[in-house]
């Protein structure tokens, strides 16, 4: 039997592998403290409504939860936490800067 003239595809020999399950580890993520935060906003219109987002946040997943649920209480209205970001239903920017203020975040 022949050999192949024209090889597709990578090396097998080269350190390629067939697992591509491997994910790198989130968990190792840098914190800091929350006046060394420089957070933006910005508003997004998701189905007619508008969604005021703050990011990135430099917490644990623990801290931001907490935090989370402090500004939700303060302001009054919905939101959740997606990766770095804290996401609020409606437009509620300066209520959320003064709040954040008050809980020593820094601002860009």
């Amino acid at each position: 039997m022949k050999k192949n003239i024209f090889d597709i595809g990578p090396s097998w020999e080269s350190g390629w592998s067939s697992d591509n399950k491997t994910k790198q580890d989130l968990s190792q993520k840098i914190t800091k403290l929350p006046k060394e935060h420089k957070l933006h906003f910005a508003k997004e219109k998701r189905n007619g409504k508008i969604i005021t987002i703050v990011k990135p946040f430099y917490l644990s997943k623990l801290e931001l939860d907490k935090t989370l649920k402090t500004l939700r209480k303060s302001l009054a209205t919905g939101g959740t936490s997606k990766d770095n970001s804290l996401e609020f239903q409606g437009e509620v920017q300066q209520k959320l800067k003064n709040c954040l203020l008050k809980l020593g975040f820094g601002l860009k």
